[in-house]
């Protein structure tokens, strides 16, 4: 979610290799070449188990719109622009007078909906399983760590409804949830967190996007660094929430610029859903279900605008 700046130098790589090993999050637990995180911990087995979870066949599109007045983080912007199919004159094509439209589409991929990959947020330019940014960030693509190198994520799916088990219909921001709410929540729900899940939260939080979006981007409820950790431990594949980073702003340390995201991506290799809209699942009271998304395969993108699906 920051800007970033990229910036060299012997003196700055000599601190990021010290603070790294200093902190000894790499290499990855997948090994040290690993390039794909916690997706490892998807199997043909569990996309079978996730499947048997369907037994009414309802679906669930947890994307939003996104549009010129989505909410999105500075400067982040989305432009459509609308093009003929013809000679640019309006005049239809052919004998049988065909005629169309195209999209030209100008946008920031960290709007709206979307999937951050494991090369969107490091620690002093080291990502995941130690990847420097001037060995894999250029100007036209990330040559490593691409979202176009994901396979499709079919799993199982939990959906905690930390809004509800806070007895509130919309958490204030600055609300954090740590282990123990993650804990409690599942527990009041009957479902029990499991590697290779998709794990999203339900907060309330898009609502106040819909009446205020100044107020909807100025803070949010979200997931702490404790919880993250947790999360990670169990090895679930990906966390979400309806918000718009997921995690607690502002920061349970004031301090630390969104420390939830490199918790998750660099150290751990867990993807990031922003802005999923759970208030379907929420409302019929849906705990776990087959949870489906097949991100777009730019080459060379951070992260993607996505519409994933949930199934019971």
């Amino acid at each position: 979610m920051m800007r970033f700046c990229l910036c060299g130098g012997l003196a700055v790589f000599a601190l990021v290799s010290g603070l790294a090993q200093a902190d000894d999050w790499y290499p990855s637990r997948y090994g040290a070449e690993d390039t794909l995180g916690a997706i490892n911990n998807l199997s043909h087995e569990k996309v079978v188990q996730a499947a048997r979870l369907v037994t009414k066949g309802k679906t669930y599109r947890l994307g939003v719109e996104t549009g010129r007045e989505s909410p999105a983080y500075s400067p982040r912007t989305y432009s459509m622009t609308i093009l003929q199919l013809d000679d640019g004159m309006g005049t239809p094509l052919g004998a049988n007078r065909a005629t169309g439209n195209d999209d030209l589409m100008n946008l920031w991929m960290g709007i709206g909906s979307q999937i951050d990959g494991l090369g969107h947020m490091g620690i002093e330019h080291v990502y995941y399983n130690g990847n420097r940014a001037s060995d894999f960030v250029t100007p036209s693509g990330l040559t490593k760590l691409s979202i176009h190198e994901l396979p499709p994520i079919v799993t199982r799916g939990v959906m905690l409804d930390i809004a509800r088990h806070m007895g509130k219909a919309v958490l204030p921001a600055g609300t954090v949830f740590n282990s123990a709410e993650i804990k409690a929540a599942a527990k009041a729900q009957g479902v029990a967190i499991e590697s290779g899940d998709v794990v999203l939260f339900h907060t309330g939080w898009l609502n106040v996007a819909d009446d205020d979006a100044a107020a909807f981007m100025a803070g949010e409820p979200g997931l702490g660094v404790d919880g993250a950790r947790y999360l990670a431990g169990l090895g679930v594949v990906a966390v979400g929430s309806d918000s718009w980073a997921v995690e607690v702003l502002p920061s349970e340390d004031e301090t630390l610029a969104f420390p939830v995201h490199p918790e998750l991506l660099a150290k751990n290799g867990v993807y990031i859903l922003e802005n999923m809209d759970t208030r379907g699942l929420a409302a019929d009271g849906v705990s776990e279900f087959l949870f489906v998304l097949g991100q777009p395969r730019f080459v060379g993108a951070v992260q993607a605008v996505i519409n994933p699906v949930a199934i019971r």
